[in-house]
């Protein structure tokens, strides 16, 4: 799985408001279009989300699946948020990151994801989806942060 799908934008708020909508999982069904429902499992002691499971319904990919979470931040928010697959249905690997670097009137925020699914796929095309649900992502973080 050493492909992947890399991409950044550019969003008009501190590291850490960014931070706070991506961390707020129990509102990702309002503004992550196919997340259908989250739940959070477990939480470090520090408070983060740790494992959190999601219903995903992206058209032909329906599946819930686990996450597990890693929070390597500074004071500010700025850093970097990756996950894992622990466990899916569809899925037989996702391992992505946000990485959020301050910009002094903003945030850039780059986001990298590789999947891998159960089912045959052309590797073009997973790249094609990939980079679907990384630009989407993106563009419904900033609008989020934004509004």
């Amino acid at each position: 799985m050493a492909d992947r799908t890399e991409s950044s934008i550019s969003i008009a708020a501190a590291p850490g408001a960014v931070l706070d909508v991506i961390a707020d999982f129990s509102d990702y069904p309002k503004w992550a279009g196919e997340v259908k429902a989250v739940t959070v499992l477990s939480e470090e002691g520090d408070g983060w989300p740790d494992q959190v499971q999601f219903t995903l319904d992206a058209g032909v990919i329906k599946d819930t699946y686990v996450l597990d979470y890693e929070w390597d931040l500074a004071d500010d928010g700025t850093g970097v948020v990756s996950w894992s697959l622990v466990k899916a249905t569809v899925l037989k690997a996702m391992n992505g990151s946000y990485t959020l670097g301050s910009t002094g009137d903003g945030t850039t925020v780059t986001y990298r994801l590789a999947v891998d699914l159960t089912i045959p796929m052309l590797g073009m095309l997973k790249r094609k989806a990939e980079k679907v649900i990384v630009d989407t992502a993106l563009k419904e973080l900033k609008k989020r942060v934004e509004s």
